[in-house]
Protein backbone atom coordinates (compact mmCIF):
# COMPACT_ATOMS: atom_id res chain seq x y z
CA UNK A 1 0.00 0.00 0.00
CA UNK A 2 2.66 2.39 -0.53
CA UNK A 3 3.30 4.39 -3.65
CA UNK A 4 6.33 5.06 -5.90
CA UNK A 5 7.44 8.33 -7.48
CA UNK A 6 6.76 7.43 -11.56
CA UNK A 7 5.00 8.56 -14.16
CA UNK A 8 3.40 4.85 -14.25
CA UNK A 9 2.98 4.98 -10.86
CA UNK A 10 0.96 8.23 -11.31
CA UNK A 11 -1.16 7.21 -14.42
CA UNK A 12 -2.01 3.75 -12.79
CA UNK A 13 -3.32 5.79 -9.82
CA UNK A 14 -5.13 8.34 -11.75
CA UNK A 15 -6.64 6.58 -14.84
CA UNK A 16 -9.62 4.46 -12.80
CA UNK A 17 -9.94 7.70 -10.67
CA UNK A 18 -10.47 9.46 -13.97
CA UNK A 19 -13.36 7.13 -15.06
CA UNK A 20 -14.83 6.77 -11.63
CA UNK A 21 -15.56 10.88 -11.67
CA UNK A 22 -17.52 10.20 -15.27
CA UNK A 23 -20.48 9.26 -12.61
CA UNK A 24 -21.81 12.63 -11.77
CA UNK A 25 -19.87 14.31 -15.26
CA UNK A 26 -21.73 12.29 -17.49
CA UNK A 27 -25.18 12.36 -15.31
CA UNK A 28 -24.52 16.00 -15.71
CA UNK A 29 -24.14 15.82 -19.52
CA UNK A 30 -27.22 13.27 -20.29
CA UNK A 31 -29.20 15.68 -18.49
CA UNK A 32 -28.11 18.79 -20.26
CA UNK A 33 -28.71 16.69 -23.85
CA UNK A 34 -31.63 15.17 -23.01
CA UNK A 35 -33.46 17.66 -21.15
CA UNK A 36 -31.97 20.23 -23.95
CA UNK A 37 -34.13 18.34 -26.52
CA UNK A 38 -37.58 18.90 -24.29
CA UNK A 39 -36.83 22.72 -23.75
CA UNK A 40 -34.97 25.47 -22.50
CA UNK A 41 -36.96 26.05 -19.23
CA UNK A 42 -36.35 22.39 -18.30
CA UNK A 43 -32.35 22.71 -19.06
CA UNK A 44 -32.19 25.61 -16.56
CA UNK A 45 -34.36 23.72 -14.18
CA UNK A 46 -32.17 20.98 -14.28
CA UNK A 47 -28.76 23.45 -14.22
CA UNK A 48 -30.13 25.32 -11.13
CA UNK A 49 -30.74 22.48 -9.20
CA UNK A 50 -27.47 20.62 -10.02
CA UNK A 51 -25.37 22.87 -8.85
CA UNK A 52 -26.74 23.11 -5.84
CA UNK A 53 -26.88 19.13 -5.78
CA UNK A 54 -23.30 19.90 -6.67
CA UNK A 55 -22.71 21.83 -3.39
CA UNK A 56 -24.06 19.43 -1.19
CA UNK A 57 -22.10 16.67 -3.09
CA UNK A 58 -18.76 18.69 -2.33
CA UNK A 59 -19.31 19.31 1.12
CA UNK A 60 -19.27 15.22 1.43
CA UNK A 61 -16.38 15.24 -0.83
CA UNK A 62 -14.45 17.39 1.33
CA UNK A 63 -15.33 14.84 4.12
CA UNK A 64 -14.00 12.12 2.13
CA UNK A 65 -11.09 14.52 1.42
CA UNK A 66 -10.19 14.38 4.94
CA UNK A 67 -10.60 10.46 6.02
CA UNK A 68 -8.84 10.03 2.09
CA UNK A 69 -5.95 11.73 3.76
CA UNK A 70 -6.10 9.79 6.97
CA UNK A 71 -6.10 6.22 5.39
CA UNK A 72 -3.54 7.14 3.12
CA UNK A 73 -0.95 8.25 5.80
CA UNK A 74 -1.80 4.96 7.67
CA UNK A 75 -1.36 2.95 4.66
CA UNK A 76 1.90 4.76 4.27
CA UNK A 77 2.54 3.60 7.83
CA UNK A 78 1.29 0.34 6.73
CA UNK A 79 -1.52 0.39 9.96
CA UNK A 80 -4.24 -1.72 9.02
CA UNK A 81 -5.97 -1.32 12.26
CA UNK A 82 -5.43 2.55 12.44
CA UNK A 83 -7.26 2.25 9.04
CA UNK A 84 -9.87 0.05 9.58
CA UNK A 85 -11.02 2.47 12.61
CA UNK A 86 -10.77 5.34 10.74
CA UNK A 87 -12.70 3.94 7.66
CA UNK A 88 -15.48 2.82 10.36
CA UNK A 89 -15.99 5.97 12.01
CA UNK A 90 -16.01 7.72 8.45
CA UNK A 91 -19.08 5.18 7.87
CA UNK A 92 -20.73 6.85 10.54
CA UNK A 93 -19.73 10.40 9.59
CA UNK A 94 -21.15 9.78 6.13
CA UNK A 95 -23.98 8.87 7.14
CA UNK A 96 -24.57 11.58 9.70
CA UNK A 97 -23.49 14.10 7.15
CA UNK A 98 -26.01 13.08 4.64
CA UNK A 99 -29.47 13.82 6.96
CA UNK A 100 -27.81 16.83 7.63
CA UNK A 101 -27.23 17.82 4.64
CA UNK A 102 -30.65 16.61 3.28
CA UNK A 103 -32.60 18.25 6.49
CA UNK A 104 -30.63 21.87 5.55
CA UNK A 105 -31.98 21.29 1.63
CA UNK A 106 -35.24 21.00 2.40
CA UNK A 107 -35.40 23.74 5.02
CA UNK A 108 -33.27 25.84 3.12
CA UNK A 109 -33.84 25.71 -0.62
CA UNK A 110 -37.17 27.38 -0.69
CA UNK A 111 -35.68 30.51 1.07
CA UNK A 112 -32.79 30.72 -1.40
CA UNK A 113 -33.65 29.79 -4.30
CA UNK A 114 -37.06 32.37 -3.30
CA UNK A 115 -34.98 35.42 -2.72
CA UNK A 116 -32.72 35.02 -5.59
CA UNK A 117 -34.30 33.99 -8.67
CA UNK A 118 -36.86 36.05 -10.81
CA UNK A 119 -38.95 33.56 -12.77
CA UNK A 120 -41.83 32.08 -10.77
CA UNK A 121 -41.75 29.30 -13.22
CA UNK A 122 -37.86 28.25 -12.92
CA UNK A 123 -38.47 28.58 -9.04
CA UNK A 124 -41.07 26.08 -8.56
CA UNK A 125 -39.49 24.07 -10.72
CA UNK A 126 -36.35 23.88 -9.49
CA UNK A 127 -38.19 23.30 -6.12
CA UNK A 128 -40.19 20.52 -7.03
CA UNK A 129 -36.82 18.64 -9.15
CA UNK A 130 -34.66 19.20 -6.14
CA UNK A 131 -36.94 17.96 -3.77
CA UNK A 132 -36.65 14.60 -5.27
CA UNK A 133 -33.05 14.80 -6.50
CA UNK A 134 -32.11 15.40 -3.33
CA UNK A 135 -32.81 11.13 -1.92
CA UNK A 136 -29.78 10.53 -3.92
CA UNK A 137 -27.30 11.89 -1.33
CA UNK A 138 -27.04 9.24 0.82
CA UNK A 139 -25.71 7.04 -1.92
CA UNK A 140 -23.36 9.54 -3.07
CA UNK A 141 -21.71 10.17 0.32
CA UNK A 142 -21.65 6.61 1.00
CA UNK A 143 -19.76 5.69 -2.36
CA UNK A 144 -17.26 8.60 -1.83
CA UNK A 145 -16.11 6.76 1.23
CA UNK A 146 -15.79 3.43 -0.59
CA UNK A 147 -14.02 5.45 -2.99
CA UNK A 148 -11.34 6.80 -0.75
CA UNK A 149 -10.51 3.45 1.11
CA UNK A 150 -9.84 2.09 -2.80
CA UNK A 151 -7.42 5.06 -3.71
CA UNK A 152 -6.04 4.88 -0.10
CA UNK A 153 -5.23 1.43 -0.36
CA UNK A 154 -4.17 1.41 -4.05
CA UNK A 155 -6.50 -0.41 -6.42
CA UNK A 156 -8.49 2.54 -7.42
CA UNK A 157 -8.77 0.50 -10.39
CA UNK A 158 -12.41 -0.58 -8.54
CA UNK A 159 -13.82 2.17 -9.13
CA UNK A 160 -13.91 1.46 -12.57
CA UNK A 161 -16.63 -1.21 -11.87
CA UNK A 162 -19.05 0.95 -9.71
CA UNK A 163 -18.41 3.62 -12.44
CA UNK A 164 -19.47 1.96 -15.91
CA UNK A 165 -22.52 -0.05 -14.05
CA UNK A 166 -23.71 3.26 -12.53
CA UNK A 167 -23.41 5.57 -16.12
CA UNK A 168 -25.05 2.68 -18.02
CA UNK A 169 -27.96 3.12 -15.49
CA UNK A 170 -27.77 6.90 -15.77
CA UNK A 171 -28.15 7.27 -19.53
CA UNK A 172 -30.27 4.16 -20.15
CA UNK A 173 -32.92 4.99 -17.84
CA UNK A 174 -32.57 8.84 -18.69
CA UNK A 175 -33.73 8.21 -22.31
CA UNK A 176 -36.14 5.55 -20.99
CA UNK A 177 -38.12 7.52 -18.46
CA UNK A 178 -37.72 11.36 -19.69
CA UNK A 179 -39.16 10.70 -23.27
CA UNK A 180 -41.49 7.30 -21.93
CA UNK A 181 -39.64 5.08 -24.00
CA UNK A 182 -40.09 0.87 -23.84
CA UNK A 183 -43.14 1.63 -22.15
CA UNK A 184 -42.28 3.84 -19.72
CA UNK A 185 -44.10 6.71 -18.29
CA UNK A 186 -42.33 10.36 -19.65
CA UNK A 187 -41.94 11.61 -16.65
CA UNK A 188 -39.76 14.52 -18.03
CA UNK A 189 -37.51 16.05 -15.06
CA UNK A 190 -39.05 13.86 -13.17
CA UNK A 191 -37.74 11.29 -15.00
CA UNK A 192 -33.84 12.82 -15.12
CA UNK A 193 -34.11 13.08 -11.10
CA UNK A 194 -35.05 9.36 -11.00
CA UNK A 195 -32.49 8.30 -13.28
CA UNK A 196 -29.94 10.26 -11.31
CA UNK A 197 -30.97 8.50 -8.51
CA UNK A 198 -30.79 4.67 -9.93
CA UNK A 199 -27.55 5.02 -10.69
CA UNK A 200 -26.22 6.71 -7.38
CA UNK A 201 -27.44 3.59 -5.77
CA UNK A 202 -26.00 0.92 -8.14
CA UNK A 203 -22.70 2.98 -7.73
CA UNK A 204 -23.09 2.14 -4.12
CA UNK A 205 -23.88 -1.80 -4.72
CA UNK A 206 -21.17 -2.43 -6.54
CA UNK A 207 -18.40 -0.74 -4.46
CA UNK A 208 -20.00 -2.33 -1.15
CA UNK A 209 -19.61 -5.63 -2.97
CA UNK A 210 -15.99 -5.49 -3.95
CA UNK A 211 -15.19 -3.69 -0.53
CA UNK A 212 -17.07 -7.11 1.09
CA UNK A 213 -15.01 -9.41 -1.28
CA UNK A 214 -11.80 -7.29 -0.39
CA UNK A 215 -12.44 -7.63 3.39
CA UNK A 216 -12.80 -11.34 3.38
CA UNK A 217 -10.11 -11.79 1.13
CA UNK A 218 -7.32 -10.06 2.98
CA UNK A 219 -8.57 -10.42 6.12
CA UNK A 220 -8.92 -6.53 6.69
CA UNK A 221 -9.79 -6.45 10.29
CA UNK A 222 -12.75 -3.31 9.46
CA UNK A 223 -15.32 -5.54 11.76
CA UNK A 224 -13.29 -5.59 15.12
CA UNK A 225 -12.50 -2.04 14.76
CA UNK A 226 -16.29 -0.69 14.16
CA UNK A 227 -17.44 0.98 16.83
CA UNK A 228 -18.03 4.69 17.31
CA UNK A 229 -14.54 6.59 18.36
CA UNK A 230 -14.85 10.36 19.18
CA UNK A 231 -11.21 10.84 19.27
CA UNK A 232 -11.08 9.22 15.58
CA UNK A 233 -14.23 11.23 14.92
CA UNK A 234 -12.98 14.61 15.84
CA UNK A 235 -9.67 14.30 14.28
CA UNK A 236 -11.55 13.74 10.99
CA UNK A 237 -14.00 16.91 11.22
CA UNK A 238 -10.89 18.66 12.50
CA UNK A 239 -9.23 17.79 9.20
CA UNK A 240 -12.13 17.78 7.11
CA UNK A 241 -13.93 20.85 8.23
CA UNK A 242 -11.53 23.58 6.31
CA UNK A 243 -11.87 21.29 3.18
CA UNK A 244 -15.58 21.14 3.58
CA UNK A 245 -16.24 24.85 4.54
CA UNK A 246 -13.50 25.44 1.14
CA UNK A 247 -16.72 23.41 -1.20
CA UNK A 248 -19.25 25.48 0.36
CA UNK A 249 -17.34 28.90 -0.28
CA UNK A 250 -16.12 27.60 -4.10
CA UNK A 251 -19.38 25.92 -5.80
CA UNK A 252 -21.84 28.95 -3.80
CA UNK A 253 -19.91 31.03 -5.65
CA UNK A 254 -20.66 29.66 -8.38
CA UNK A 255 -24.24 28.96 -7.55
CA UNK A 256 -24.01 32.80 -6.92
CA UNK A 257 -22.46 33.24 -10.73
CA UNK A 258 -25.33 31.50 -11.58
CA UNK A 259 -27.89 33.06 -9.94
CA UNK A 260 -26.61 36.63 -11.48
CA UNK A 261 -26.87 34.69 -14.86
CA UNK A 262 -30.31 34.08 -14.66
CA UNK A 263 -31.59 37.99 -14.28
CA UNK A 264 -30.08 38.05 -18.26
CA UNK A 265 -32.53 35.74 -19.42
CA UNK A 266 -33.25 32.10 -20.47
CA UNK A 267 -30.95 31.49 -22.98
CA UNK A 268 -27.61 32.97 -21.22
CA UNK A 269 -28.94 30.81 -18.58
CA UNK A 270 -28.95 27.83 -20.72
CA UNK A 271 -25.95 28.38 -22.38
CA UNK A 272 -24.21 28.80 -19.49
CA UNK A 273 -25.20 25.46 -18.06
CA UNK A 274 -24.22 23.75 -21.26
CA UNK A 275 -20.71 25.41 -20.72
CA UNK A 276 -20.79 24.26 -17.15
CA UNK A 277 -21.38 20.47 -18.23
CA UNK A 278 -18.64 21.24 -20.59
CA UNK A 279 -16.16 22.20 -18.22
CA UNK A 280 -16.94 19.06 -15.84
CA UNK A 281 -16.22 16.75 -19.03
CA UNK A 282 -13.52 18.11 -20.17
CA UNK A 283 -11.89 18.64 -16.14
CA UNK A 284 -12.14 14.94 -15.43
CA UNK A 285 -8.40 13.88 -16.35
CA UNK A 286 -7.31 17.07 -13.96
CA UNK A 287 -9.48 16.48 -11.08
CA UNK A 288 -8.93 12.90 -10.93
CA UNK A 289 -5.06 13.56 -11.22
CA UNK A 290 -5.50 16.26 -8.51
CA UNK A 291 -7.30 13.68 -6.67
CA UNK A 292 -4.04 10.97 -6.93
CA UNK A 293 -1.70 13.85 -6.12
CA UNK A 294 -3.69 14.68 -2.72
CA UNK A 295 -3.45 10.73 -1.62
CA UNK A 296 0.25 9.90 -3.23
CA UNK A 297 1.81 12.94 -1.15
CA UNK A 298 -0.03 11.74 1.91
CA UNK A 299 1.36 8.52 1.50
CA UNK A 300 4.50 9.87 1.06
CA UNK A 301 4.89 11.15 4.26
CA UNK A 302 3.31 8.72 5.59
CA UNK A 303 6.62 6.47 4.35
CA UNK A 304 8.66 9.44 5.73
CA UNK A 305 10.02 10.31 2.04
CA UNK A 306 8.83 14.44 2.52
CA UNK A 307 12.11 15.42 0.12
CA UNK A 308 9.99 13.50 -3.06
CA UNK A 309 7.13 15.24 -2.67
CA UNK A 310 8.35 18.22 -4.91
CA UNK A 311 9.59 15.80 -7.86
CA UNK A 312 5.96 14.05 -7.69
CA UNK A 313 4.14 17.52 -7.63
CA UNK A 314 5.97 18.29 -10.96
CA UNK A 315 5.26 14.91 -12.82
CA UNK A 316 1.37 15.52 -11.75
CA UNK A 317 1.81 19.07 -13.08
CA UNK A 318 3.08 17.58 -16.06
CA UNK A 319 0.63 15.24 -17.05
CA UNK A 320 -2.09 17.12 -16.25
CA UNK A 321 -0.93 20.58 -18.44
CA UNK A 322 -0.72 17.88 -21.37
CA UNK A 323 -4.01 16.48 -20.59
CA UNK A 324 -5.96 19.77 -20.80
CA UNK A 325 -3.76 21.54 -23.70
CA UNK A 326 -5.00 18.52 -25.98
CA UNK A 327 -8.31 19.34 -25.03
CA UNK A 328 -8.00 23.20 -25.26
CA UNK A 329 -6.98 23.10 -28.79
CA UNK A 330 -10.20 20.69 -29.66
CA UNK A 331 -12.69 23.07 -28.12
CA UNK A 332 -11.15 25.64 -30.02
CA UNK A 333 -11.25 24.37 -32.67
CA UNK A 334 -14.67 22.98 -32.61
CA UNK A 335 -17.08 25.41 -30.51
CA UNK A 336 -20.04 24.83 -32.24
CA UNK A 337 -20.05 21.08 -32.11
CA UNK A 338 -19.81 21.04 -28.83
CA UNK A 339 -22.65 23.14 -27.84
CA UNK A 340 -24.82 21.40 -30.82
CA UNK A 341 -24.55 18.22 -28.76
CA UNK A 342 -26.29 19.38 -26.13
CA UNK A 343 -29.01 21.79 -27.59
CA UNK A 344 -30.70 22.45 -31.44
CA UNK A 345 -31.61 26.32 -30.20
CA UNK A 346 -28.89 28.47 -32.40
CA UNK A 347 -29.54 31.46 -30.40
CA UNK A 348 -28.33 29.37 -27.40
CA UNK A 349 -25.20 28.07 -29.80
CA UNK A 350 -24.67 31.75 -30.92
CA UNK A 351 -24.91 33.46 -27.12
CA UNK A 352 -22.05 30.47 -25.55
CA UNK A 353 -19.60 30.61 -28.55
CA UNK A 354 -17.43 33.31 -27.56
CA UNK A 355 -17.36 32.06 -23.84
CA UNK A 356 -16.63 28.66 -24.47
CA UNK A 357 -13.59 29.96 -26.55
CA UNK A 358 -12.58 31.92 -23.08
CA UNK A 359 -12.83 28.64 -21.19
CA UNK A 360 -11.13 26.37 -23.19
CA UNK A 361 -7.85 28.75 -22.49
CA UNK A 362 -8.67 29.24 -18.82
CA UNK A 363 -8.52 25.31 -18.09
CA UNK A 364 -4.73 25.33 -18.73
CA UNK A 365 -4.67 27.61 -15.86
CA UNK A 366 -7.16 25.31 -14.18
CA UNK A 367 -5.08 22.45 -14.92
CA UNK A 368 -1.72 23.37 -13.04
CA UNK A 369 -3.94 25.13 -9.97
CA UNK A 370 -5.74 22.01 -8.85
CA UNK A 371 -2.70 19.87 -8.71
CA UNK A 372 -0.98 22.81 -6.60
CA UNK A 373 -4.37 23.07 -4.52
CA UNK A 374 -4.37 18.91 -4.01
CA UNK A 375 -0.89 19.04 -3.15
CA UNK A 376 -0.89 21.35 -0.16
CA UNK A 377 -4.40 19.18 1.05
CA UNK A 378 -2.21 15.81 0.53
CA UNK A 379 0.60 18.01 2.95
CA UNK A 380 -2.30 18.04 6.00
CA UNK A 381 -2.45 21.25 6.12
CA UNK A 382 -6.61 22.00 5.31
CA UNK A 383 -6.86 25.28 7.21
CA UNK A 384 -4.21 26.88 4.78
CA UNK A 385 -6.49 26.00 2.10
CA UNK A 386 -9.49 27.20 3.46
CA UNK A 387 -8.00 30.77 3.68
CA UNK A 388 -6.56 30.05 0.31
CA UNK A 389 -10.29 29.04 -0.60
CA UNK A 390 -11.82 31.86 0.65
CA UNK A 391 -9.76 34.62 -0.81
CA UNK A 392 -9.46 32.98 -4.16
CA UNK A 393 -13.81 33.11 -4.07
CA UNK A 394 -14.00 36.47 -2.61
CA UNK A 395 -11.76 37.87 -5.49
CA UNK A 396 -13.90 35.58 -8.14
CA UNK A 397 -17.28 37.33 -6.60
CA UNK A 398 -16.13 40.52 -6.27
CA UNK A 399 -15.73 39.87 -10.37
CA UNK A 400 -18.97 38.46 -11.18
CA UNK A 401 -21.03 41.12 -8.79
CA UNK A 402 -19.41 44.10 -10.18
CA UNK A 403 -18.80 42.62 -14.25
CA UNK A 404 -22.21 40.44 -14.79
CA UNK A 405 -24.72 42.35 -11.68
CA UNK A 406 -23.82 45.86 -12.13
CA UNK A 407 -22.30 46.45 -15.50
CA UNK A 408 -24.32 44.42 -16.99
CA UNK A 409 -21.18 43.08 -19.42
CA UNK A 410 -22.38 40.34 -22.14
CA UNK A 411 -21.92 36.88 -21.23
CA UNK A 412 -18.12 35.85 -22.23
CA UNK A 413 -17.39 38.80 -19.82
CA UNK A 414 -18.62 36.49 -16.89
CA UNK A 415 -17.41 33.78 -18.00
CA UNK A 416 -13.73 35.44 -17.95
CA UNK A 417 -14.02 34.87 -13.62
CA UNK A 418 -12.56 31.43 -14.47
CA UNK A 419 -9.33 33.41 -15.27
CA UNK A 420 -9.75 35.48 -12.09
CA UNK A 421 -10.63 32.30 -9.84
CA UNK A 422 -7.87 29.69 -11.17
CA UNK A 423 -4.94 32.52 -11.48
CA UNK A 424 -5.61 33.53 -8.08
CA UNK A 425 -5.78 29.88 -6.80
CA UNK A 426 -2.48 29.11 -8.67
CA UNK A 427 -0.50 31.90 -7.39
CA UNK A 428 -1.86 30.96 -3.93
CA UNK A 429 -1.68 27.79 -3.32
CA UNK A 430 1.65 27.51 -5.88
CA UNK A 431 3.22 30.10 -3.94
CA UNK A 432 2.13 28.35 -0.63
CA UNK A 433 3.48 25.42 -1.65
CA UNK A 434 6.82 27.00 -2.55
CA UNK A 435 7.04 28.92 0.69
CA UNK A 436 6.28 26.06 2.62
CA UNK A 437 8.57 23.43 1.07
CA UNK A 438 5.87 21.09 1.03
CA UNK A 439 5.98 20.39 4.96
CA UNK A 440 3.79 18.15 6.65
CA UNK A 441 1.03 18.78 9.48
CA UNK A 442 1.20 15.52 11.74
CA UNK A 443 -1.90 13.60 11.84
Amino acid sequence: MQFKVTYSEVIRLSAPIAFSLLLPQVSFMANAVFLGRVGNEELVINGICSIFYLLLTYIGFGLSNGILVLLSRRAGQQDEAGMAAIFGNGLFLCLLGAIVLMLLAFGGAPFLFGFSLHDSNIFEGTIEFLYLRIWGLPFLMLSQLMNVFFIAINRSRMLIYGALVANILNVGLDYLLIFGKGGFPKLGLDGAAIASICSEAGYLLVMLGLFWRWVKQHHFPVFRNFKPDTQIMWRTLVLSGPLMLQYIFSIGGWQLFYIYIEHMGVAPLAASHILRSVLGIVGIGTWALASACNTMVSNLIGQGKQHEVFPLVRKFITLSLGYTFILATILACFPETFLYLYTNDPEVVFTGLKSLNILSFSILIMSVATICFNAVIGTGRTRANLVIEIFCVLVYVAYVTVVVEYWHKPLHWAWASEFVYWGCLLLTAGGYLLFTKGKARLL
